[in-house]
């Protein structure tokens, strides 16, 4: 199995898809079939997974989507493209805890993970409904993965 698609609830369409093609991912789709569905299909760059958002296409509140996560080689370059895509993005973070993120902002540690430690380095954005994304360094695997 394969993950193909996260679903992301967004209020208005035309600004979520903007704001995802200003970041450079790629517009997979764009379909309306009336005036209650309308399904946009947007592909970070390199991913294999997409992210959908629309009308009538999930329940769950605009912005409540949490915790996605999107992997990067070099921490402090994918910052610096965020920001010049005019993204409100975090300065580079590790956990305090040296594990993973918390959510929030509890537990973070400004700056590079100790020994730039692959999975240990983090930046955050949002988009325009506040759903909560995570950037992640790893530069090596964890085995089997």
């Amino acid at each position: 199995m394969r993950l193909e698609v996260v679903v992301v609830p967004v209020a208005d369409v035309d600004r979520a898809k903007s704001f995802y093609e200003g970041l450079g991912w790629r517009l997979d789709a764009d379909v309306i079939t009336g005036p209650d569905f309308r399904v946009v299909q947007v592909t970070p760059p390199g991913s294999g997974c997409s992210v959908i958002f629309g009308t009538g296409v999930t329940r769950a509140w605009p912005g409540s989507a949490q915790g996605l996560q999107l992997i990067v080689d070099d921490i402090e370059a994918a910052r610096a493209e965020l920001a010049g895509h005019g993204v409100q993005v975090s300065e580079v973070f590790h956990d305090a805890a040296g594990v993973f993120h918390h959510a929030g902002a509890d537990a973070r540690v400004v700056g590079l993970a100790p020994d730039r430690q692959s999975y240990g380095s983090f930046v955050s954005f949002a988009d325009p409904d506040g759903n909560q994304w995570f950037v992640q360094e790893v530069t090596t695997r964890l085995p089997g993965r």
